[in-house]
């Protein structure tokens, strides 16, 4: 567990001596707070530290005397716990009181020897077989056992989002795929499950003072039918502070995990890095709206400002601005009359309003019927009020997303995208989000990598720290190869945004390409965890699987993919690996048939890791002739390694214009 400043926990209120002592490090006291809710709600009594530490009691003293009364002991076993001393002396505490030990895996590092010898008697329960619910089950029975001395492991699951994936979605950054997080959230999302040992997370959530979530707001509406607009109200909001310079506005994808979620604020502070929450409600009938707004402290639960406004429906961008204008008030910062002035002389009517919430309600759904009907309800906004430029910059990002995920051919997709970013920027030149569509298009679609950079610069300094912005900006550095700025973008998204798992998709390809295997690992079972289903995690995974050595892992995880072609291309690669050379040309053969017309650049990667460079090279012109859109990754991509030392590929990079 902990250094002399943290861990361990008392008895609740009115119990006697407690059942379960919580043993972890301070790096894990996410998940050691969600096991004891979890314990405690099926009647388990627990003590952990700091919570049940008396005050003025020593730290040290109070440890040490609820090991002894303890009748078992809980043991949150990480690479952050392997490496602390006072988790090892608190394990050899117990041991040597013969306490009933259950170790809670939440990682696979390396057991050090002291720990190895006192868990040597381990009996493992692997949550991602049996279900989060089995294994808790199993953890809570072994709590209540207290008696003996079998050491439980419990590996912890990858959290059940809804399926956002769908389409042919290529290995292509900037979609903020927005997910249901199911049993994680409520365990903490610092759980991942693995096979061996991986780095830990690239980027970890820090809380600093000026850092905010705005959460869903609830609908309080009779007919509980504007759950659109309640949405709609929290992400203008949100919107309005990331033009906050000082402030810190943890992104959508990540605050709308907790709708309809009753979690303790201290959990959701710790859970996404914000020292701040904003809760609301809306309540609307007819032509008049109720908003209650609320600002509240993470570390204490205090409340720092409440506001309430009665208006007509039409006055709700006013509403808006006016709760930015409170919260920034009650955080003491300074910022300028204008910086909230986003309201145009003539306000969209209260129907065109209407329909861009809608739509961006439709659009969370990241499914080809959300996007369709999104598309159709921006459309009408901007016919209702042709200069509204919020409905012009949605309808830009949708048809991104569309393109992107092929839901349209992805030529004219990207081409339509942005034709409706440059719409957008006409209406208003300072969206950052159209220069970030704009920017990613030229990258993926146009390889002109210049115009690209010029379209990320303009972003960013619009909107530096808005998520889709900064995934934008690491998608172009890695085009161009320059990694150390790539996962510094990308990892500056992470932080802003650390529940949206395109990001961790992002970064595990920025980190291999880098030669960050471990880290890459790490990155993609990351976004597994917050998303199971994503499109194209386990043949990323399966990769970073293989540039290890592991190709007996690598080819479960190709199994298991169900991306379009991405099976085929992993069994090929998996099988080559494994020197089963039928069954890998069986592979490849089906990725050709299936996936040759549309996808030359997957082909290509297949034979360039088998080692055959004339065939590689042929499909990388096919690639270049069919305009792939995978041809962007192409600098320094881990499949293609093989071909790099041969004279051709430097003469494909200059064809694409690329740096050699």
């Amino acid at each position: 567990m902990l250094d002399m400043t943290e861990g361990g926990g008392e008895a609740k209120a009115g119990g006697g001596a407690p059942s379960v002592f919580i043993s972890y490090a301070s790096q894990d006291a996410a998940v050691a707070a969600a096991l004891v809710e979890a314990l405690e709600r099926h009647g388990t009594p627990c003590w952990i530290a700091p919570r049940n530490v008396k005050a003025g009691a020593q730290y040290a003293e109070a440890i040490v005397r609820a090991i002894n009364e303890a009748k078992a002991v809980v043991l949150v076993l990480s690479a952050s716990a392997t490496g602390s001393d006072h988790v090892g002396r608190e394990i050899e505490r117990a041991a040597s009181k013969h306490k009933p030990i259950i170790a809670f895996r939440i990682d696979s590092a390396a057991l050090n020897p002291g720990l190895e010898y006192f868990l040597s008697n381990s009996q493992w329960i692997d949550v991602p077989a049996i279900g989060m619910p089995a294994a808790l089950a199993k953890l809570a029975e072994g709590a209540r056992q207290q008696e003996g001395q079998a050491v439980i492991a419990v590996h912890v699951p990858s959290a059940k989002p809804l399926d956002r994936t769908g389409g042919r979605t290529k290995l292509l950054a900037g979609a903020a795929v927005v997910i249901g997080v199911g049993v994680a959230v409520a365990l903490g999302v610092h759980f991942w499950s693995q096979s061996h040992k991986v780095a830990q997370p690239a980027a970890s959530v820090v809380i600093t003072d000026k850092s905010i979530a705005v959460l869903p707001f609830v609908d309080l509406s009779e007919k509980k039918d504007q759950e659109y607009f309640a949405d709609g109200m929290a992400e203008e909001i949100m919107n309005l502070l990331t033009k906050v310079p000082e402030l810190k506005v943890i992104g959508r994808t990540s605050s709308f995990q907790f709708k309809g979620k009753a979690d303790d604020l201290r959990k959701i502070g710790t859970t996404l890095g914000a020292a701040y929450v904003v809760e609301g409600s809306v309540g609307r009938s007819d032509k008049h709206v109720r908003v209650t707004a609320q600002l509240i402290d993470t570390r204490d639960g205090t409340y720092r400002w409440s506001e309430t406004y009665d208006r007509d429906v039409s006055d709700v961008l006013m509403v808006q601005e006016e709760v930015a204008h409170g919260i920034v008030r009650a955080l003491q910062l300074e910022v300028a009359s204008t910086v909230f002035g986003g309201l145009q002389s003539a306000p969209p009517t209260a129907d065109a309003y209407d329909d861009y919430l809608r739509g961006l309600h439709a659009r969370d759904r990241f499914d080809q019927h959300g996007f369709e009907e999104a598309s159709a309800h921006f459309r009408h906004a901007l016919q209702l009020e042709p200069s509204f430029s919020p409905a012009a910059e949605a309808a830009a990002s949708t048809l991104y997303y569309m393109a992107e995920m092929t839901y349209l051919p992805p030529e004219s997709g990207f081409n339509q995208a942005r034709a409706a970013a440059k719409a957008a920027l006409k209406l208003d030149p300072g969206s950052a989000v159209a220069h970030a569509v704009i920017c990613i298009v030229n990258t993926a679609l146009d390889w002109d990598w210049s115009a690209a950079a010029r379209e990320c610069a303009i972003a960013a300094r619009i909107s530096p720290n808005k998520p889709f912005v900064l995934q934008a900006e690491a998608v172009q550095h890695m085009a161009l190869g320059e990694w150390k700025d790539a996962a510094s973008s990308i990892e500056a998204a992470i932080a802003n945004d650390p529940l949206d798992p395109a990001m961790y998709n992002i970064a595990a390809r920025i980190y291999v390409r880098a030669g960050r295997v471990r880290e890459a690992e790490t990155a993609v079972r990351r976004s597994r965890q917050i998303s199971p289903t994503f499109a194209f995690d386990h043949l990323l995974l399966g990769i970073t699987l293989l540039m290890q050595g592991r190709a007996t892992e690598a080819l479960g995880e190709m199994q298991q993919e169900s991306g379009p072609g991405a099976q085929a291309l992993g069994l090929a690669l998996a099988y080559h690996a494994l020197h089963r050379d039928l069954d890998s040309d069986a592979a490849l053969a089906r990725l050709r048939a299936e996936n040759g017309s549309d996808s030359a650049f997957l082909i290509s990667e297949a034979y360039a890791f088998r080692k055959q460079k004339d065939p590689a090279f042929e499909w990388l012109n096919r690639a270049f002739a069919q305009r792939d859109n995978g041809l962007y990754s192409l600098k320094g991509a881990p499949l293609l390694r093989n071909l790099e030392g041969d004279s051709r590929y430097k003469a494909f990079l200059r064809k694409m214009n690329l740096p050699e």
